[in-house]
């Protein structure tokens, strides 16, 4: 409408165009000038007949020729409409129309769709005829020798259903497959094509197959197709959200209708072919793909079903939108694209007879390939399954059922389909009516709908109930044709309807599984300006919480969900929509979100995981049913549209139908030259560009829609101009916020040159380097804040699923980044494939002995000499470890299991660029435009990876832990004051998280052992003694030193004690208690990052007895050891409150330095008199003992019957527990004992009773100070009343702990 009424002022945007029904009418064909072009670009093979090749197309003309806000893309429109170029057939093909439909979307994200019908038109060009001519003669001159071999399988797949046998099939083979001109016609393919704003799928396909009867029947249309062609550009509105709409094709009128904006989106692509094509359970794999932005690859033969399958699955995502790469239909130009490392949605077209087993692509370690045709897809690694996926896909299968669609997917496209497909094809072959079918004929489904006659695509286009005059088509409509028209109209109004329930299904998922999600938004800006400066550094969601909040099986796919981009730009909506009109698919969310609160009334933070069923199902069937219904009405002229919006109920749906449905102008006669839009059977005519350049002068009422619209653009615009950005800063920090975490948006489909692929490929490269340095802050934040608070600094924000699923895309993105400009593909990791490749060219170096001996890390030294022999850093050694995992059978997984293990031993930057530092190879792998040869960047990004060295990751340890792992441990005694070696047998038993050794004897004479057992986790504790034979029995071990030989976690575990009888508290063996070593470059990282170093075991100076502690500047204060009880039961209480998988070591908070044992110790040895009696060591266990002892001999008179009852069975309780840890068949010294003592009242509740019992027993007189903690009533009250504070809890002992005393 660029001519209505004045011009507009420069930058309004102007134009009521942007309220079209349709942008542009495109006609692409072949070009009589330029002649016959190869299309090289398409890869096509030059064996093939000339009838097969691809050959260039040209857009023969598009009108308008441009408009401002949506300006034509010659090169993208061509290619998409005819993506594998020209194709050519003669009389005996079959030449019937093809539809399909097409996407653009432009670097902003927006998108524009494209409608086509590809129709086969005779060549009157004697030149093209000529060229055709001389090609088979040239191909038949070099085939001569070959030419049954060379016809059978170029057949494409008509071959394979002709019976061999038959000489007469044949000779048909081969004149199928010649063109001779003398005898043959010559056609060659010719597209007619819509582009609209809006996915009007049924309508445009309707209009297009009127205007393609209008050129093949034997009357003229009534009017030129000018007529109809302006028409439908410039005088048929985009309806308004809610209403229907009637416009005129060539014979009957077509309706479209636009959803309410309380409604779901405008999807116009049936759901139930998408169904048919995959079946429900592929279908919803998918989907969840989808989801979790993985790299999608649809594949089939027909691009209408690529187009079907990809905008049925992106429909179904509400209120999510896809944010990445999105081509369903890739032309064969572009294959280049599938080597982009970012997450993409991509449809390519297989040729005929091509099996998947051909197909090269790039990177599949992170790809799901969905074959349509064959009803097959294949999923990536490691692929968390959907919430209530089965109660899920049987709500959905009662849909289907409902609609007489079986869930497992429908006949055309199963195996079966294949035998019917050749079935048809022999008859086809024997009914000499229209020759051979060509194997690509888009669908054989609309064969079997029967669409031969121009009649039955007349009925298929028909929809609506409307009497329109009887044209006379080349054939009247018979009965049987009415009969099918009723048919096709009932179909498409079921197909309506079921997309409604079906979306209505998908959508009540995500309504219930994010019915609280604005809880968890964190809205931390004050205005749009300075929010959209700090997004980056902001944290938007509260991930943790959400996660805690939700119900146990949905966590592996919502921890991972939520941290995608889809999920990031629907909070970052939320967000803006403070400050900006709310986005439409939002506002439908949250209105539904609204309407579950006023029926459920449930409780907002209680979560279940009972699949809860759609409720909306009926009504939302109804009131498509009602919209279409009003077909029946005749609308009234066109009228005022900026009539108010009303809600969407019943009501006002059937006001709508009554009264406000809108018929466009109908189609007119233009002010043509005479002479011109002459009709000519089967030909597209040349259109006259005068009339169909410009619209009409503006006397349309919807104009005024768009003027308002434009107006309040304008408003919106100054009013940002005025906030004080820079209006063009200011757009790039919007676009910067809202493209965050996306690499790259659309790459551009139009112009192919060097530098373009180039300038692609570096827009990947910084993508690339970005995501890198989004994901390992994230990482190192989210770890740094769960080590804090070990030590009570802020709180855990990160729980080991998140973890997970942090370290997961990780790998995601170290698979990308190795596989973009792969040179060639080898296997499904391209990471792994260069590892191997780099061992092979190590290991044929015979110098790999003398390889680079690295790093202190691992060296372990104690102060008197005795030390592991360092472990050697290996990049190869690390790759054996991974290849002898017999639990791993596959490429992806073992690049994933040596990322897991390079991080945990904090090689993973330095394997990396040893790795990389083969450059012969490298170049060999890889394009000059490769990430990895990228080198300023590739720096940049191994120093992000090193940054990840700052906190400790267990993600191998945890996440492998059935597999067989080589332990190394020595024993370090103090020589000083004891024997080195022990004549006795000494044993050890290591215990860890995942389980224990069992015990394992020490070969004599020997500190320094290694044994193998089942990964035992983080290590916990160590068990040592021995059997106190020979003359040298008594020993003094200063520690055990422990390593996991894969990982190289090394764990020290302190002891300090003698191990002897009559020495020290008499002990044979003890309970030591581990901690993880860090090496001096980790700390030097630590101290940088001022990380609180993780708790500690026991000091040696902890574990000596009484007597050496009565220095004076040993002894704690009363204060100090009554906040240190304090911190101890806080500790417990803390690591409670995490979840569950977050716990780390309770052992460590009860027996480790500043545990509750240690805490209790201090509170007892506090006013001991530790005077030696008879040069005896006194140790609290004896005051336990002479406890036992008086309570054993003594009944207490107390003042009344209760306290008595309590009183005696707290007795009974205290003696049995002390006799059942001395009779324990173990050779425990006193300190040990009082440990196990602590550990079972703190287990069984009983130790808030047990301290009165102590405090008041008369041993305490004797063996404490008046001054001592135990003597001071209220200190002992408020004692007990700290212990009590870890009652709620449920305690789970280790069982190195308390093994051999029974309770």
């Amino acid at each position: 409408m660029s001519g209505s009424g004045a011009a507009p002022g420069p930058g309004s945007g102007s134009s009521p165009a942007a309220c079209r029904f349709a942008h542009y009418f495109v006609l692409c064909g072949i070009d009589a000038d330029s002649g016959l072009e190869p299309d090289e670009l398409a890869g096509e093979n030059f064996d093939q007949s000339p009838l097969r090749r691809t050959f260039k197309s040209k857009v023969l003309a598009h009108y308008p020729q441009n408009i401002e806000w949506n300006p034509f893309d010659q090169d993208a429109v061509n290619m998409l409409c005819m993506p594998k170029g020209l194709s050519f057939r003669t009389q005996t093909d079959n030449k019937d129309p093809q539809f399909h439909s097409f996407i653009i979307t432009r670097e902003d994200g927006s998108r524009t769709y494209g409608f086509v019908l590809t129709f086969y038109e005779e060549v009157t060009s004697k030149q093209i005829c000529t060229a055709m001519q001389t090609l088979y003669q040239m191909h038949n001159a070099e085939h001569y020798s070959s030419v049954y071999a060379s016809s059978s399988c170029s057949m494409d797949s008509l071959a394979s259903s002709l019976d061999e046998g038959d000489t007469t099939s044949l000779l048909k083979l081969q004149r199928y497959n010649s063109y001779d001109i003398s005898r043959d016609t010559l056609y060659v393919s010719k597209s007619i094509c819509l582009i609209t704003p809006l996915p009007f799928m049924q309508a445009c396909k309707k209009f297009l197959i009127q205007l393609y009867k209008a050129v093949t029947s034997q009357q003229p249309p009534p009017l030129p197709l000018e007529s109809y062609i302006h028409n439908i550009l410039y005088e048929v509105p985009l309806p308004p959200p809610g209403r229907s709409l009637k416009f005129y094709g060539v014979y009957e009128p077509v309706i479209c209708q636009r959803p309410g904006p309380n409604e779901l989106p405008l999807s116009d692509y049936p759901l139930r072919e998408a169904f048919e094509l995959l079946g429900l359970e592929n279908l919803v794999q998918v989907f969840t793909c989808v989801l979790l932005e993985m790299q999608i690859l649809l594949y089939s033969q027909d691009y209408q079903r690529l187009m079907t399958v990809a905008e049925g699955i992106t429909t179904l995502l509400f209120p999510f939108q896809w944010q990445h790469v999105y081509v369903p239909i890739l032309p064969a130009s572009l294959l280049h694209f599938l080597d982009a490392p970012v997450p993409y949605l991509m449809g390519l077209q297989s040729k005929e007879g091509t099996d998947r087993s051909k197909l090269e692509l790039p990177q599949e370690a992170n790809l799901c390939f969905v074959d349509i045709d064959n009803h097959f897809i294949e999923l990536p690694e490691e692929f968390p399954q959907f919430p209530n996926k089965v109660d899920f896909i049987q709500e959905l299968s009662e849909v289907l059922l409902q609609f007489g669609i079986p869930p497992e997917g429908s006949l055309h496209c199963s195996e079966s389909a294949t035998k019917l497909k050749n079935l048809v094809l022999k008859d086809l072959v024997n009914d000499k009516k229209n020759g051979n079918v060509s194997a690509n004929s888009i669908s054989m489904y609309e064969l079997l709908k029967g669409n031969e006659t121009i009649a039955r695509l007349q009925a298929l286009a028909k929809r609506t109930g409307v009497t329109v005059e009887k044209t006379d088509l080349s054939a009247p409509l018979g009965e049987k044709e009415k009969d099918l028209k009723l048919q096709c109209e009932e179909a498409e109004l079921r197909d309506y309807q079921l997309n409604v329930q079906l979306r209505e299904v998908f959508a009540n998922r995500f309504t219930q599984m994010f019915a609280d999600y604005e809880a968890f938004v964190i809205q931390t800006a004050q205005d749009m300006e300075s929010w959209l400066t700090n997004r980056e550094q902001m944290q938007n969601f509260d991930k943790a919480s959400f996660l805690s909040d939700q119900p146990e099986p949905y966590l592996p796919f919502l921890s991972r969900f939520i941290e995608t981009q889809m999920f990031a730009t629907f909070i970052d909506n939320k967000i803006m929509s403070q400050w900006e009109e709310k986005d439409p698919l939002l506002r439908v969310f949250d209105s539904r979100i609204e309407k579950i609160r006023l029926y459920n009334v449930r409780a907002p933070t209680l979560r279940t995981s009972i699949y809860q069923k759609c409720s909306t199902l009926k009504e939302a069937g109804q009131l498509f049913r009602q919209r279409l219904s009003a077909v029946d009405i005749v609308a009234p002229e066109p009228h005022d549209f900026c009539a108010e919006r009303q809600e969407v109920d019943t009501q006002s749906i059937e006001q709508r139908l009554m009264k406000m449905d809108h018929t466009a102008i109908h189609p007119h006669l233009l002010d043509m030259k005479i002479g011109q839009g002459k009709y000519e059977q089967g030909f597209f005519p040349k259109l006259q560009s005068d009339v169909l350049a410009t619209g009409p002068t503006n006397n349309n009422r919807w104009v005024s829609r768009s003027a308002t619209a434009q107006r309040r653009k304008e408003r919106l615009r100054q009013r940002s101009e005025h906030i004080g950005l820079d209006n063009d800063l200011r757009e790039k920090y919007m676009q910067e916020a809202r493209s965050l975490g996306k690499n790259l948006r659309q790459p551009k489909l139009s112009d192919l040159s060097p530098a373009v692929i180039a300038q692609t490929n570096w827009k990947f490269v910084e993508g690339l380097l970005k995501e890198c340095r989004m994901k390992t802050k994230r990482m190192l934040v989210e770890k740094m804040g769960h080590e804090a608070v070990e030590l009570g600094h802020g709180e855990a924000n990160i729980t080991g699923l998140e973890e997970n699923t942090l370290i997961a895309s990780l790998c995601d993105l170290l698979e990308r980044i190795w596989s973009h400009g792969l040179q060639v593909k080898q296997g499904k990791s391209a990471l792994w494939s260069h590892l191997i490749q780099f061992q092979d060219r190590e290991e044929k170096q015979e110098h790999l002995a003398e390889s680079p001996v690295a790093l202190g890390p691992e060296r372990r030294k104690s102060d008197c000499g005795v030390m592991l022999p360092t472990l050697r850093v290996s990049l190869i050694q690390d790759m054996r470890h991974i290849q002898n995992m017999s639990e791993i059978k596959t490429d992806v997984g073992r690049a994933r299991a040596w990322i897991r293990l390079s991080l945990e031993k904090k090689l993973l930057s330095q394997h990396l660029k040893q790795l990389l530092s083969n450059q012969p190879l490298t170049k060999k792998l890889y394009k000059r435009y490769a990430f990895l040869r990228c080198e300023e960047e590739r720096e940049q990004f191994l120093y992000h990876l090193l940054s990840l060295n700052a906190v400790d990751y267990f993600c191998f340890t945890s996440v492998f832990t059935t597999i067989m792992i080589p332990y190394r441990s020595v024993i370090i005694p103090i020589k000083k004051l004891s024997n080195a070696i022990t004549t006795s047998n000494p044993w050890i038993c290591v215990s860890g998280e995942l389980g224990d050794t069992g015990v394992m004897q020490i070969p004599k004479n020997l500190l320094e052992m290694t044994f193998e057992c089942q990964n035992l986790g983080k290590l916990t504790t160590v068990q040592i003694g021995h059997d106190n034979s020979g003359l040298l029995a008594k020993w003094l071990v200063d520690c055990v030193m422990v390593r996991n030989e894969i990982t190289g976690h090394t764990y020290r575990f302190p002891c300090g004690r003698w191990l002897g009888k009559g020495i020290d508290d008499g002990s044979l063996e003890r309970i030591l208690i581990g901690e993880l070593m860090t090496s001096a470059a980790d700390e030097d990282l630590v101290k940088q990052c001022r990380t609180p170093p993780q708790q500690k075991s026991p000091t040696t100076a902890r574990r000596l007895s009484i007597t050496s502690l009565t220095g004076k500047n040993a002894k704690p204060n009363a204060g100090q050891i009554q906040e240190g009880i304090g911190e101890a039961v806080n500790n417990i209480v803390k690591h409670f409150h995490k979840p569950e998988k977050e716990r780390g070591s309770l052992t460590l908070l009860l027996c480790g330095e500043n545990g509750l044992v240690a805490a209790l110790e201090q509170v007892f040895h506090h006013g001991f008199k530790s005077a030696r009696i008879f040069h005896k060591n006194v140790f609290i266990w004896d005051f336990i003992e002479r406890a036992v002892a008086y309570f054993e001999t003594t009944d207490q008179i107390l003042d009344s019957e209760d306290d008595v009852l309590i009183q005696k069975s707290s007795c009974k309780t205290f003696c049995h527990y002390v006799n059942a840890i001395n009779t324990a068949p173990r050779n425990i010294g006193k300190d040990g004992k009082f440990q196990i003592f602590v550990c079972l009242g703190t287990r069984d509740r009983l130790l808030p009773q047990w301290i009165p019992l102590l405090a008041e027993c008369p041993a305490i007189t004797r063996m404490y100070e008046e001054s001592a903690l135990l003597r001071d009533r209220m200190t002992v009250n408020s004692l007990i009343r700290i212990l009590q504070a870890i009652q709620d809890f449920t305690i789970v002992l280790e069982g190195s702990l308390i093994k051999g005393v029974d309770v």
